[in-house]
């Protein structure tokens, strides 16, 4: 295997640890879930000897949830030893949440994954493409405030992606795709996007409909939803490092894009372009684009917008990438586009 590729060998310096919480439903539990904690706001509690925010252990959730109590599933966390903030999140650890899930799949209906907000979009987009005939629901979940605080958004966040994780039509599953679910809204994950960083609704996905909206009643979208399979799931846990993000602006330089471009065993790149897919008309940077061609790197072309589509050849602007085998990204998000050029 080429070295630049990360594969289930690296997983085992990832330590974790697992517990079982005890809720009011123990052996009569109708169905079972297992949460994943990576670390991030979500699970951070004061310690008031330090005066310092640190991961608490979720042996000790009910004390923090006791609403908990009330639901007859059956609760196991997968922590990691060591949480990370999500601006540390890695390949190998989206590898690693693959493991875990692929060894824990036959044992639980569904699937939880606490999470930094950072880069929740990342790891969601990665874990789709990863967890191939998914037919279990896999909800991202975290919080803008800690849980140990009074006014935190982290307990109707867990319990509400708890139960649209729960529930099922037809005896099936309804939500069997990786799902992102904050304040009230569920994602599809690789078409979200975080973009708010001081309210509580974090996430947009400007390009695809809500899944599933919380008020009073959880309103599922039913034809938006991605429907189960009976085909075994295919964990896969391999992605490629060597890929980049090259975002245009005005001014940039040559020297700036070869810089990137010409990166020692470089395999794909992502370029964040003007509106639709444009670009400057100058000459180097076709003839760096024909050079990548010749080494075979797959180069995306994203929007640098929120919303609308790439549509090459639009305007005379666009026209050299179509000429250099560049791939039109359409209404894909930078975080889908790059997390998918490493799968």
């Amino acid at each position: 295997m080429p070295k630049n590729y990360l594969s289930c060998n690296v997983m085992e310096s990832i330590k974790t640890y697992s517990t079982l919480i005890e809720t009011c439903a123990k052996g009569d539990a109708e169905t079972s879930f297992l949460i994943i904690y990576t670390g991030g706001t979500f699970g951070m509690i004061m310690n008031e000897t330090t005066g310092n925010y640190e991961p608490f252990h979720f042996e000790n959730i009910l004390q923090q949830i006791p609403e908990l109590k009330q639901f007859k599933y059956k609760l196991e966390v997968v922590s990691f030893e060591k949480p990370i903030d999500s601006s540390d999140m890695l390949p190998l650890h989206w590898i690693k949440l693959s493991e875990i899930i692929e060894q824990n799949y036959d044992k639980h209906d569904g699937f939880l994954i606490l999470h930094g907000t950072d880069t929740m979009a990342y790891s969601a987009s990665a874990l789709s493409f990863l967890l191939e005939n998914l037919s279990k629901p896999v909800i991202f979940t975290g919080a803008q405030i800690p849980i140990g605080e009074i006014r935190t958004d982290a307990k109707d966040n867990l319990l509400s992606a708890l139960e649209i994780a729960s529930e099922k039509r037809y005896g099936t599953t309804l939500v069997p795709e990786v799902c992102i679910y904050f304040d009230k809204i569920l994602l599809r994950g690789n078409r979200s996007k975080k973009f708010e960083s001081s309210h509580f609704d974090a996430f947009k996905s400007e390009n695809y409909p809500k899944l599933a909206e919380a008020g009073v009643r959880i309103e599922f979208k039913h034809d938006l939803i991605l429907k189960a399979n009976n085909k075994p799931l295919v964990a896969r846990k391999k992605m490629c490092e060597n890929v980049v993000i090259l975002k245009l602006f005005p001014g940039i330089t040559e020297a700036y894009v070869r810089g990137i471009c010409e990166l020692p065993n470089l395999e794909g790149l992502v370029i964040e372009t003007y509106g639709s897919g444009n670009a400057p008309s100058v000459d180097w940077f076709r003839d760096v684009l024909l050079e990548l061609k010749r080494k075979n790197v797959v180069v995306v072309n994203v929007s640098q917008c929120d919303e609308g589509t790439i549509v090459q050849d639009r305007y005379a602007t666009s026209r050299v990438f179509s000429h250099t085998n560049v791939i039109g990204g359409k209404d894909i998000t930078l975080e889908a586009a790059i997390t998918k050029l490493m799968y």
